[in-house]
């Protein structure tokens, strides 16, 4: 059984089904590795932990059930029996002792005596209106183990890992009945850790391609079976930028530059709709994904702080998940940029015209002439988003009017009422009162994050907002000096470390 793996079986509180407990972890226990006296040890545990919370946690007349859960350990396996029954203190039964006369023998405490002589690690935690638990380890007789490596050891970037034999395939746009292969390859490859989960959907893939939301190519071999997948996604109807996403390949296939071949497909290829830039999302969690974009040329532009839940998982990486997942921002060009008048705030200017420079952009920096610049109209445009799985939202300011300071309260606010964790803000960079607002929403909360070019409001200076959200820089890897410097400049605008 694969370390941490989990199954649960729940049971009627029924003596009748007591039989099935016992088959189940027996089963479990032999795909674990145990055989022979140790199963039945395994078999003795379920049997007086099982038997004693049927006969005990429930009144009679209760209908009530009761789990058995399997989880791989390194070296063994966890037993849990959890129940929703009355409290239980075993401090209070009285201790076996096998030394006495048999006629004065207490059974009360034969259960877990019993427990202690067939398992390796015995433990009792009650938890409150969750109920409780008897939590049972047993380990495999000792042997020989073959080392588990760390991601950080094993991991090598695809163009250098040693191929089996170079074989011949295609690279090419996906067929739709290609799609439930790229959603099994993006769970095989990388569990459920994409934050997008429209790849675990073959039919989404299929009319996302046909509506061109999403720009799909795969790598196939001459016998036809598949490769690997990365993709171009619009967010929004109107964006002419895409977000590079969804890159995995079969472990059968790596080492063989299929997912090189598949990017530059995909960033040469004819496309049906205008694509001016291309931007990506790394994880700060680890450096694995920020090293793989260095070599697409994307360059790091901003740090969106705790954007995803800490209880995402990285297939093959063992990430602290005490704090939510925070990502780098990076971009690139399609196109040699041509030269805006922008208005950052003033207090912003000198990192706004670094990221630039990175970017290889030449842009022009004003300041409004006035701080009376007057509003166009008196109701403004908000353009919002949720991704309510992720429990982060964005504000695109569409339009600044008169009630804008109004308007963003109201909707960050509705935002927080909802227990969203981050708000993301998008102000126009072309529009001088942005260099004159910037400061009235950093009052509200918000705080720098960095810049991200022609958005479907244009340039776009991005603030972040974190709703009671409890952060540690500390636990960020970052792996450029650069972006670093990014970080370092954030973490010294954010008002929650500045209390």
């Amino acid at each position: 059984m694969e370390n941490s793996a989990s199954v649960k079986l729940t049971i009627p509180n029924d003596l009748t089904f007591f039989g099935l407990a016992q088959l189940f972890v027996r089963e479990m226990a032999k795909k674990t590795g145990f055989s022979g006296s140790a199963l039945d040890q395994i078999e003795i545990a379920v049997e007086e932990s099982v038997t004693f919370v049927m006969k005990h946690a429930y009144d009679k007349e209760e209908s009530k059930t009761i789990d058995i859960i399997c989880q791989g350990v390194e070296g063994g396996l966890k037993i849990i029996v959890k129940d929703m029954g009355i409290p239980f203190d075993p401090s209070r039964i009285a201790r076996f002792n096998i030394t006495k006369n048999i006629e004065d023998m207490e059974t009360e405490g034969l259960w877990i005596y019993m427990l202690n002589k067939v398992v390796d690690d015995l433990s009792f935690q009650n938890l409150g209106h969750l109920g409780k638990e008897i939590h049972m380890v047993k380990y495999l007789p000792q042997q020989a183990q073959t080392p588990v490596l760390s991601l950080e050891e094993s991991a090598v970037m695809e163009d250098a890992m040693p191929g089996t034999g170079k074989i011949d395939y295609e690279v090419r746009r996906m067929l739709p009945e290609e799609a439930i292969e790229v959603s099994r390859c993006a769970y095989i490859s990388h569990g459920y850790s994409f934050f997008d989960d429209h790849i675990y959907y073959p039919e989404r893939l299929v009319e996302m391609n046909r509506s061109l939301e999403m720009i799909s190519v795969v790598a196939v071999t001459k016998e036809n079976e598949f490769m690997g997948h990365t993709a171009l996604v619009f967010q929004y109807p109107e964006d002419t930028i895409a977000e590079l996403t969804f890159a995995f390949v079969n472990m059968e296939y790596r080492g063989q530059g299929a997912l090189n071949r598949m990017t530059d497909f995909l960033l040469n290829v004819p496309k049906k709709r205008r694509l001016t830039g291309i931007y990506a999302y790394a994880v700060a969690n680890h450096p694995f994904t920020q090293k793989s974009l260095m070599k697409y040329n994307l360059k790091d532009c901003g740090i969106l702080l705790a954007t995803s839940p800490a209880s995402w998982k990285f297939k093959g990486i063992s990430d602290d998940t005490s704090q939510r997942i925070s990502v780098v921002l990076s971009f690139r060009y399609m196109h040699v940029p041509s030269t805006l008048l922008l208005y950052p705030p003033e207090h912003h200017r000198e990192m706004i015209s670094k990221m630039y420079e990175s970017l290889g952009a030449s842009h022009q920096f004003l300041q409004p002439e006035s701080r009376d610049v007057p509003f166009k109209t008196p109701v403004s445009v908000l353009y919002t988003g949720l991704n309510e799985l992720e429990g982060c939202g964005e504000i695109y300011v569409m339009n600044y009017g008169e009630n804008i300071r109004r308007e963003i309260r109201r909707t960050l606010r509705s935002f927080c009422v909802r227990h969203i964790s981050t708000i993301n803000l998008f102000l126009k960079l072309t529009d001088p009162l942005t260099s004159l607002l910037t400061e009235e929403f950093e009052k509200m909360g918000f705080f720098f994050a960095g810049i991200l070019p022609e958005t479907m409001i244009g340039d776009a200076l991005v603030l972040q907002y974190l709703n009671n959200v409890e952060f540690d820089y500390g636990k960020l890897v970052i792996y450029q000096d650069s972006t670093r410097e990014i970080l370092e400049y954030i973490q010294k605008h954010d008002p929650n470390e500045n209390l």
